[in-house]
């Protein structure tokens, strides 16, 4: 058999690609799930997001890394991630120019009653944000292996 006639590495199966269909909602709600009970029940914002991030994963398994790639555009996950960190300070040093401490909640009470619930739950959103975009953008980097990280490289370098 020769290089040319060797299977690739990604194969269609009709059984997977309806299974991530129909499971990828679920497995995308139970992460929300995940993030905004944190700070009730075991779990958060890195949980949920290395559950959020899993999706990706998944879909990338059923319908093939480079379809995946091209649907994920990086600028969305840099943007992702960005958002997180901006929700997390936003917050934290918000309550800071309000008088209190990093990230003290009940700052906020003069605004809403349920301030500290809320701003718990964006925390971890954004705490999961940050989670689901690295994993995603690490999955992608292991996926496209050295050689083509080096062929990135050099080519930015000439």
């Amino acid at each position: 058999m020769s290089a040319d006639e060797q299977p690739g590495l990604y194969v269609e199966s009709t059984i997977i690609m309806t299974t991530v269909r129909v499971v990828a909602p679920f497995v995308l709600t139970f992460a929300l799930f995940i993030m905004f009970h944190g700070a009730d029940t075991p779990g958060g914002g890195f949980q949920g997001g290395v559950i959020a991030g899993s999706v990706v994963m998944m879909i990338a398994f059923a319908y093939g890394i480079e379809s995946t790639r091209q649907w994920v555009d990086a600028r969305v996950l840099a943007a992702l991630a960005a958002g997180g960190v901006l929700t997390f300070a936003a917050i934290g040093l918000g309550a800071l120019a309000l008088g209190g401490q990093f990230l003290q909640y009940d700052e906020y009470h003069f605004l809403y009653k349920y301030a500290t619930k809320y701003g718990i739950e964006l925390v971890e959103l954004g705490i999961g944000g940050i989670v689901a975009s690295v994993a995603i953008g690490l999955f992608f980097l292991l996926a496209a292996g050295f050689a083509q990280a080096n062929a990135d490289q050099s080519e930015e370098t000439a």
